[in-house]
């Protein structure tokens, strides 16, 4: 399901901007900082919380 759903939306976006496009070449930049602020946002938020074998 993940997978489909990234498919879809890559499709998407590579049928919105064409691949020359400096707007495509933004978007890209910007979707791959919210991924990081994302992830980053994801690690602080687990900071200190046991995620061990034990604790599933």
């Amino acid at each position: 399901m993940r997978a489909l759903t990234t498919t879809a939306v890559t499709n998407a976006l590579v049928r919105a901007f064409p691949a020359s496009s400096l707007q495509a070449y933004a978007l890209k930049q910007l979707v791959l900082f919210c991924g990081a602020v994302l992830f980053v946002w994801l690690l602080s938020t687990t900071y200190g919380l046991d995620l061990s074998a034990g604790f599933f």
